[in-house]
């Protein structure tokens, strides 16, 4: 009877004989595992950043939108739409500030919002241009860091003011101080009082944003009269869902809809939008690691090649060992712990690098992005990594060592 400890150690003495073919065996191992560590390493950061990112924007804020709740809020079919509807006016915007109805709201923001042609002297951009309302920075916690923001009567007059992001200054005006600069919307000109930023809010693009007074926005540049999104702040985060079903009745009211199932709105809160990013970062990163899985099945198949060669070179040594009282499952567990062995080193392998390119990609991101993008160790990514290479191992392996434990003893003997 043969212990398991020597069946361990002959699989290693046989793999180290071949140390070249062996690496090279295990290369497409390697790379299968590191790229479900790395895409699994890489989602977890994602979606930490981007609920750091929706985080920053205040639990009590609740977001109104026109379309279906059936269609998500991140549905890009839904959204498309939904910029088309005129589901939110400015009855309902009247309404929604009214203490009766939602008793629990401090502030009430309507905005619009269009990606539209920017232009200062010979220098013009695309930009995303939003027409909000002068509580838009407590709303979207923007940062004023140099000049004023426009009031409440800019807003009333609809006057041709506009702040702007930091990197539209840059991208517009270069080292020059863009405070009383006149910038063209697309026909109308509008004086610069002042650039903001967001620290908090980098992955939203907001910093590459303009924005101007919604009824300016709405008159001169798109030429409509209703919301593409209210936003309300609560008094508290606690009040949050209490205010949620006071906005819904108040809409409900006003579009006359009897079945919740016929909204054509969308009420979003700080929770619905965490749960919604988490849910499709989830399911694409999954995707992508079954699609980075695929390559472990063509380095699968160089192990199964690899075996068989070994199978052929090492027939002598099958049939002296049955001679001399090996059994056929020795010989099979023999050949099938050399192939597990090889996944599996090709599974810890492709882990530490996996790791260790995530941390540079990390790195690289954060500093392009100017943001500080989370590093995260994928537990599940490590475990799925070692499961498949293992399963490789087994799967591939059992063909070649199940040949090898059927050869006669005497014809193995006697071959060349």
């Amino acid at each position: 009877m043969i212990h398991p400890e020597d069946l361990i150690r002959t699989s290693l003495q046989a793999l180290s004989r071949n140390k070249g073919r062996s690496f090279l065996t295990i290369f497409g191992i390697v790379i299968g595992v590191s790229a479900i560590t790395i895409v699994m390493s890489i989602g977890g950061s994602a979606t930490q950043l981007i609920v750091k990112e929706v985080q920053s924007f205040g639990s009590e804020n609740v977001f109104v939108n026109p379309g279906k709740p059936s269609d998500g809020l991140f549905s890009f079919s839904g959204q498309s739409a939904a910029m088309l509807l005129k589901s939110l006016t400015e009855k309902d915007l009247e309404d929604l500030r009214k203490k009766a109805n939602v008793p629990d709201a401090v502030l009430v923001n309507p905005s619009v919002s269009g990606s539209i042609s920017v232009s200062y002297g010979p220098d013009v951009k695309t930009a995303i241009v939003m027409g909000s309302g002068a509580e838009s920075f407590r709303i979207y916690n923007l940062s004023l860091i140099n000049g004023r923001k426009f009031t409440s009567e800019e807003v009333n007059q609809k006057a041709g003011v506009a702040i702007i992001g930091k990197n539209i200054v840059k991208d517009l005006f270069g080292p020059q101080d863009p405070i009383g600069e006149k910038i063209k919307i697309k026909d109308k000109k509008f004086k610069v009082i002042g650039v903001f930023s967001s620290s908090n809010a980098s992955m939203f693009g907001i910093d590459d944003m303009i924005v101007v007074p919604y009824t300016t926005m709405q008159q001169y540049i798109l030429g409509i009269r209703h919301f593409h999104e209210i936003a309300i702040q609560a008094s508290s985060a606690d009040v949050v869902p209490q205010m949620v079903m006071d906005i819904k009745r108040v809409l409900r009211e006003n579009h006359n809809i009897d079945d919740p199932k016929k909204d054509n709105f969308i009420v979003s809160t700080q929770e619905d939008i965490i749960k919604t990013v988490d849910n499709i970062l989830s399911a694409v990163t999954v995707f992508l690691a079954f699609v980075a899985a695929i390559s472990l099945v063509v380095g699968g198949i160089g192990v199964m090649n690899i075996m068989f060669v070994s199978v052929t070179e090492r027939t002598k040594e099958i049939g002296l060992r049955k001679a001399l009282g090996a059994t056929n499952k020795n010989i099979l567990s023999q050949f099938l712990l050399e192939s597990v062995f090889l996944t599996s080193f090709g599974g810890i392998i492709g882990i530490l690098g996996g790791l260790i390119v995530t941390l540079l990609i990390t790195i690289v991101a954060s500093y392009f992005m100017n943001t500080n993008f989370p590093y995260f160790f994928s537990v599940s990514g490590m475990l799925m990594g070692i499961a498949v290479s293992c399963g490789t191992g087994i799967l591939f392996g059992i063909f070649p060592a199940r040949q090898a434990a059927r050869k006669s003893p005497m014809e193995a003997l006697r071959s060349e």
